[in-house]
């Protein structure tokens, strides 16, 4: 059976072959209704298959890119790479995700493994310790955006929550509802990750703000596995924290899971407040306030910023920044 082409499908909707290709690369801006309607119908009739080898080669793309996650455990995580998956479809383009697990390590595999399968471009949550490569990409001009953490001294576009503000817009709202014992726990900070050393700045002087005195026995860091005997020694304390703000959904997690086999109670014995809005929180007895990020619009940037690079990869991070997005409070019944 005779493979269909492109103009086989331009004969059959009566049109123009350049018209059939500016359809299947989704550039609809000058097309009727009645001319999309014509080039669907024959495509469908036709059962035609569009070469991606040959269009990728035509166009010198592979209209491909990927993802590198430092920890797809992360609800923030989970819902930011299927909001980037969406945003990338819509513009024709497939996604590769990987896993780094927090491991330069495996980071630095993820990275030669994509560039070695010419993906038009990279987002990468980075572990920071990879600078070697990072420097590659853009000496390359090779489009690379990050998403989550930054890097200083990195001139790469880079999209992030306002951490300062995530854990000021908590410990305001402790404040508020009379607490001053407050404690925060975050995810291990040994390589300086960036969001979890700014949610502990932000913690600080927001406390500053309103007069409260910082305890260092009040903020602690830790990896997951040690989580449960750092909660024990913040609750065996002389004065244990009357409030804890979760720098994470893991850390979240876990402290939830430690207030419940202690049989202490939310918000009695002590509140909680959680940044990253995990899709329980509206359900949990009590409900857990939380602070959220704009999951779509952090998405939605990062992609454009992709995009852009790869329109114009000579210009690549010419006007490189980093953008930060506000965080919004949920209030619940958990403070």
């Amino acid at each position: 059976m005779k493979k269909m082409t492109i103009i086989d499908v331009a004969k059959r909707a009566n049109v123009s072959k350049s018209t059939v290709s500016q359809y299947l690369n989704k550039r609809y801006d000058y097309m009727s209704e009645k001319t999309l309607k014509r080039i669907e119908e024959a495509i469908k009739e036709l059962n035609y298959q569009p070469n991606i080898v040959a269009r990728s080669l035509k166009q010198k793309a592979t209209f491909t890119v990927g993802v590198i996650v430092a920890n797809i455990l992360h609800s923030f995580s989970t819902h930011i790479i299927r909001a980037i998956e969406n945003f990338f479809n819509d513009q024709g383009f497939h996604i590769i995700v990987c896993n780094a697990d927090d491991e330069p390590g495996k980071e630095k595999q993820y990275i030669q493994m994509l560039r070695a399968k010419q993906v038009d471009g990279i987002i990468i949550f980075p572990t920071g310790v990879n600078l070697d490569l990072y420097q590659h990409m853009i000496q390359d001009k090779f489009p690379i955006v990050f998403m989550d953490r930054t890097i200083e001294d990195l001139d790469i576009a880079t999209v992030m929550l306002d951490n300062h503000l995530a854990a000021k817009l908590a410990v305001d709202h402790f404040i508020e509802k009379g607490y001053d014992r407050i404690a925060i726990l975050t995810t291990s900070i040994i390589r300086n990750i960036s969001p979890r050393v700014e949610r502990i700045e932000g913690y600080e002087a927001a406390l500053e703000s309103h007069g409260v005195k910082i305890r260092k026995e009040y903020i602690k860091t830790a990896d997951q596995t040690m989580f449960s005997s750092v909660l024990e020694e913040l609750f065996s304390l002389d004065k244990p924290p009357a409030a804890l703000l979760a720098g994470n959904d893991i850390v979240l997690d876990e402290t939830l899971k430690y207030i419940s086999d202690r049989g202490l109670r939310i918000p009695e014995d002590v509140a909680v407040i959680g940044i990253d809005d995990v899709p329980y929180a509206s359900f949990y007895t009590p409900p857990i306030t939380t602070v959220s990020q704009p999951v779509l619009e952090m998405a939605k940037q990062a992609v454009d910023l992709l995009l852009d690079q790869m329109k114009e990869k000579d210009q690549n991070n010419k006007a490189a920044s980093v953008i930060r997005m506000s965080p919004s409070l949920i209030e619940r019944k958990s403070c």
